[in-house]
């Protein structure tokens, strides 16, 4: 399975429309990739918070329709990265609110099958408070689904999730053997990222395929260095801090292979909570 991670930057001065064509332009340069993986809400800005009500828009909007069309020309799974995903109900209104109320938003990943259709949603669990507004701005998401491909289970988090384990105990729980991580990771903690991407990975005995962004958004720069972990915690490759598309090839199987190896996921307990204290 070849994979390419496009490791983007979101500059101040540059566009949501604009944005979406360089990203497409990168996106079209992948042809043979089974699957491309972008960072968490780049064609908005991750740090542009003043901003997301008039980037926000639907699963049918201009960054998934991009994708949409990508995947179908190159035959390809394109996971979206994130977007700031506006819901409405049927009247028009916020969801759950009254006429006029402001629209219900949310951090979403998008998985596009190569048909152009969408094969796994996934809104962030963790809205993130430390410096960052989102945990103002974006109301969390409900769901954690785990979407077959001809590769394996696919499931996906969002960033801020790399920091709780319990979600990707659940994830490996419900099946899932490849998982994708979008970020907007400051350089700051960048050493963070390094650790938890590839802990997650030994913990769970996943494959982590994690795509951060690149570049200074708001005087934030941001840490790159998108990674790929196997599921014995072997860093397969890892980008610089700048824009990058990185490529490498895994085997799905390696999944199995190593959990029959060496079996932590079948020596966990189902539930702790009841041991004595």
């Amino acid at each position: 399975m070849d994979i390419a991670l496009v490791q983007l930057s979101s500059p101040d001065n540059e566009t949501q429309a604009q944005r979406i064509e360089r990203a497409e332009a990168l996106l079209l340069e992948q042809r043979g990739v089974d699957l491309i993986v972008l960072p968490e809400l780049w064609s908005a800005g991750y740090f542009h918070f003043s901003q997301y009500p008039e980037l926000s828009e639907t699963v049918e909007g201009p960054t998934v329709a991009m994708c949409a069309a990508v995947a179908k020309e190159l035959q390809s799974y394109v996971h979206v990265g994130s977007i700031v995903e506006r819901l409405a109900n049927e009247a028009g209104t916020a969801e759950g609110g009254a006429q006029g109320a402001a629209p219900v938003l949310r951090n979403t990943s998008v998985l596009v099958d190569p048909q152009g259709n969408v094969a796994h949603r996934y809104s962030k669990l963790h809205v993130f408070g430390y410096k960052s507004l989102e945990a103002e701005l974006l109301t969390p998401g409900d769901s954690l689904a785990v979407a077959g491909t001809p590769f394996g289970q696919i499931a996906g988090t969002t960033c801020y999730d790399l920091r709780f384990p319990g979600l990707w105990s659940e994830l490996s729980v419900r099946g899932a053997e490849i998982v994708v991580v979008p970020a907007a990771w400051p350089a700051a903690r960048r050493e963070h990222w390094r650790l938890l991407t590839s802990a997650r990975a030994v913990e769970h005995q996943v494959f982590v395929l994690a795509c951060n962004a690149a570049g200074v958004q708001e005087g934030v720069e941001l840490g790159g260095t998108s990674r790929v972990v196997d599921p014995a915690g072997r860093l397969l490759a890892e980008a610089g801090d700048g824009e990058e598309v990185l490529r490498v090839g895994i085997d799905p199987a390696a999944v199995q292979a190593t959990r029959s190896e060496f079996p932590v996921i079948a020596d966990r307990l189902a539930d702790y909570s009841g041991l004595a204290r």
